[in-house]
C-alpha cells in the first residue's frame, strides 16, 4: 500500500477524517457491521487508510486494511473495460445485437405489458452490446421484483461461484424471455454476465485469463481474481447476512467458502471477484488518470471519458426502473460501468455533478469525484447492500472533511 499523504497537504482536515473511524466503530458496536476497512485518497495520495471490528467473528480475527473481500458488483467496472477495451480495437460498434455473438439469443421475446405469466410474450430483438452495458436489455436478476425475477428464482438463474458454469448459466437466460423490450426501462441485471461471455468469444480466452493480461496484470492487482487461493486463506473475510431475526448471520464462511479455490467453475463478469484495497485503489486510480497508471496504459482517455457519461435518455427514475439498484435513482445517470451523478441535490446525497460510482452486494463501494479529484473505497461484508445507508454517511463524512 502507498505510503499515506500528510492530509493537510492534500486539503484534509486530519481532525475531521478521524470522524469516519469513530462512524466504522459504531456500527461495529451496534452489532450492524463485523468490521469494516476504508481508503479516501485525493489527486492520487492516500489521505485516510484505516480498519475496525473483525473480518471473522467466530475465529475472533480483525479486519485489515489488506482484509481480502467479496466485492461482488464491483467487478462491473472492470468486465465493462474489458467491453470497451475490445470496443477501441475496432471488433463490434455498441449497436450490434448480442446475438451477432452469442447465438443463444437469436430468438428473444419479451413479456408483454401486464404480463401475469412467462407465457405471454412477443417477439423482440436482440439486446445490443450498449443495452447490456447500461441495464436496459431487458434481463433481471432474481432478487429484483416481478414476474421475469421470480422466474429466474424458479429455474435458479445466478451466477455464483460454483453453480456449473457460466455458459451454462448464459444458455439459461436466453431461454427465458426478456422483461421488457430492449431499451424501454432500466433494470439492473445479468447483463454484464452476458458480456463477460462477450469478452470470452471476442479474445478467445477464459474471462480470468483476459483481466489476468489485460487489467489486472497490468496493473499489478496481485490479489484479485475469481478464487481465494490457499496462501490468501489467512486473510479472507467471513460475509455476513442480515435477515429479519439476526443482525449478522454468516453467509459465506472464509473457511468453506464458494470462493474457495477448486470450487469456482462459473466466471461471473458481474459478481465474481475478490479483491484488496490496495488493488482495487490501483483500478480506479487508472480511471481518475484517463485510463493508464505507472505506464501502462489499459484504454484511451477519450474512450474512458465516454464510458463515464451518463448513457440514459435522464436520470434511471425516468427510466421507470421497477428493480433494487445499488444507487439512487433520482438525479442518478448510468455510464458504461458504474453510476453518474447528474444532479446531487435530487440524489440527496452530498456529492459533484460527474462523480462516477457503484457498490456490491456484500455493501462495498467506491466513487470517484473528479471535481474534487477524490477516490473513495469503502469495504465491509454485510449481505444485502440496501440495508444501511452507510454510502450516502460516508460520502458526508469525506466531503465534511475537506478544506480545499
Amino acid at each position: 500500500m502507498e505510503v499515506i499523504a500528510d492530509p493537510g497537504r492534500v486539503g484534509f482536515d486530519p481532525e475531521r477524517l478521524k470522524y469516519i473511524d469513530i462512524w466504522m466503530q459504531r456500527y461495529v458496536d451496534e452489532g450492524k457491521f463485523a468490521g469494516s476497512s476504508v481508503l479516501v485518497a485525493r489527486k492520487g495520495e492516500i489521505a485516510h487508510l484505516s480498519s475496525v471490528g473483525k473480518r471473522s467473528l467466530e475465529d475472533d480475527l480483525p479486519f485489515e486494511t489488506d482484509t481480502l473481500v467479496r466485492i461482488y458488483s464491483m467487478t462491473k467496472p472492470l468486465t465493462s473495460l474489458a467491453v470497451m477495451q475490445l470496443h477501441e480495437r475496432g471488433l463490434f460498434h455498441l449497436d450490434a445485437p448480442i446475438d451477432r455473438f452469442l447465438p443463444e439469443f437469436s430468438n428473444c421475446r419479451a413479456l408483454v405489458e401486464g404480463a401475469t405469466s412467462l407465457e405471454q410474450y412477443e417477439p423482440a430483438p436482440a439486446p445490443t452490446i450498449h443495452q447490456l452495458l447500461t441495464h436496459t436489455s431487458g434481463m433481471t436478476y432474481s432478487f429484483n421484483p416481478g414476474l421475469l425475477a421470480q422466474g429466474y428464482q424458479d429455474k435458479a438463474i445466478d451466477f455464483f461461484p460454483n453453480l456449473g458454469g457460466h455458459r451454462q448459466m448464459v444458455e439459461q437466460v436466453a431461454e427465458m424471455p426478456l422483461a421488457f423490450q430492449p431499451g424501454k426501462r432500466w433494470e439492473y441485471s445479468v447483463g454484464m454476465d452476458i458480456l463477460g461471455a462477450l469478452v470470452e468469444k471476442i479474445s478467445g480466452q477464459a474471462l480470468d485469463e483476459y483481466f489476468q493480461q489485460e487489467i489486472t496484470g497490468p496493473l499489478g492487482m496481485v490479489d484479485t481474481g475469481f478464487s481465494v487461493s490457499k496462501s490468501q486463506q489467512d486473510k479472507f473475510a467471513d460475509c455476513y447476512i442480515k435477515t429479519e431475526d439476526v443482525k449478522l448471520g454468516l453467509y459465506d464462511s472464509a473457511n468453506s467458502s464458494m470462493f474457495c479455490q477448486g470450487e469456482v467453475d462459473t466466471l461471473s463478469g458481474g459478481g465474481g471477484l475478490v479483491s484488496t484495497l490496495a488493488d482495487y485503489f490501483r483500478f480506479i486510480e487508472m480511471l481518475r488518470q484517463g485510463g493508464s497508471l505507472d505506464g501502462a496504459r489499459l484504454i484511451s482517455p477519450r474512450i474512458l471519458a465516454f464510458m463515464r457519461h451518463n448513457h440514459l435518455p435522464g436520470d434511471i427514475s425516468s427510466m421507470g426502473p421497477k428493480s433494487f439498484a445499488e444507487m439512487p435513482m433520482d438525479g442518478m445517470g448510468f455510464g458504461l460501468g458504474g453510476s453518474v451523478v447528474l444532479d446531487p441535490t435530487r440524489t440527496r446525497i452530498v456529492g459533484s455533478v460527474g462523480d462516477f460510482s457503484w457498490g456490491g452486494l456484500a455493501s462495498t463501494f467506491f466513487w470517484l469525484d473528479p471535481a474534487e479529484q477524490l477516490s473513495v473505497i469503502f469495504f465491509t461484508q454485510l449481505i444485502p447492500s440496501s440495508t444501511y445507508a452507510c454510502r450516502a454517511e460516508l460520502k458526508a463524512l469525506v466531503h465534511a472533511a475537506l478544506t480545499g
